[in-house]
């Protein structure tokens, strides 16, 4: 008797045991009423590209100018975040042999901030932009125009040079947004004529003006000095003559 008691009340204990620890995980399991879910940090541009694969080009021209490292400081010190269209290596391929090559330093520079802007745009917010969509890479809306037209779910980008869409959002966390492009965003700026520089202005605008109104400078008259040089010569002569006549 003493035994089925002992054994009903382990029984009973063991249960609540059980019991009480369901209700602990699952308490703790749950987020309280309308909190926010817990952020995290954001992965750094190259590691994210890396992830996906299929974007080594654009991860050494990221290290190459350096706008990884720009990127990263921006996500840590702004709160518009950044959206990136990445082109895949398919994309530079398709480029004209040599083009890539051919770009200076700053141009290369400026090709990648035109993939980028200054804040996250998500998939389904690109039809709230205004045209021409301003690009991290200038304010010239004629030479570096970047346009976004939506049709449904997809996204439509033309640069003047360039007709391509959105084919896949690569990464997102309502912070920055990287989608897959599968054309590199061409700038009219790289295939137009560059305006002349103007002419430099004079040291000396009054003193230019001046010589000006005065005209070309007369040319020296040095014949005074040289009538002078030949009649001191004349003299001389002469006067060894009279010496010479003396003497004889």
């Amino acid at each position: 008797m003493v035994m089925m008691e002992m054994k009903q009340s382990f029984f009973t204990y063991s249960l609540l045991l059980v019991v009480l620890f369901h209700f602990t995980v699952t308490t703790s399991a749950q987020s309280p009423a309308g909190a926010p879910a817990p952020s995290s940090v954001p992965t750094d541009i190259i590691t994210i590209l890396q992830k996906a694969r299929g974007f080594t080009t654009l991860i050494r021209l990221l290290k190459t100018t350096q706008v990884s490292n720009q990127i990263d400081a921006q996500l840590l010190n702004s709160n518009n975040g950044l959206t990136f269209f990445a082109p895949t290596d398919n994309a530079f391929s398709s480029l004209k042999p040599g083009l890539l090559n051919s770009l200076n330093d700053q141009q290369k520079n400026e090709l990648i901030q035109f993939h980028m802007l200054s804040s996250f745009t998500a998939l389904t917010n690109f039809d709230t932009l205004s045209n021409p969509v301003r690009t991290q890479a200038g304010e010239n809306p004629s030479r570096l125009a970047l346009n976004v037209t939506t049709s449904g779910n997809q996204v439509n980008i033309t640069t003047g040079v360039v007709n391509t869409t959105v084919s896949g959002t690569v990464y997102s966390d309502k912070q920055l947004a990287v989608y897959q492009v599968d054309k590199v965003l061409l700038p009219l700026d790289f295939f137009l004529a560059k305006p002349p520089a103007p002419a430099p202005a004079p040291a000396n605008p009054k003193a230019h003006k001046k010589k000006l109104a005065d005209g070309p400078a007369a040319p020296s008259d040095n014949s005074g000095a040289m009538s002078l040089t030949k009649w001191h010569a004349i003299g001389v002569a002469v006067l060894v003559a009279v010496l010479a006549s003396i003497s004889l």
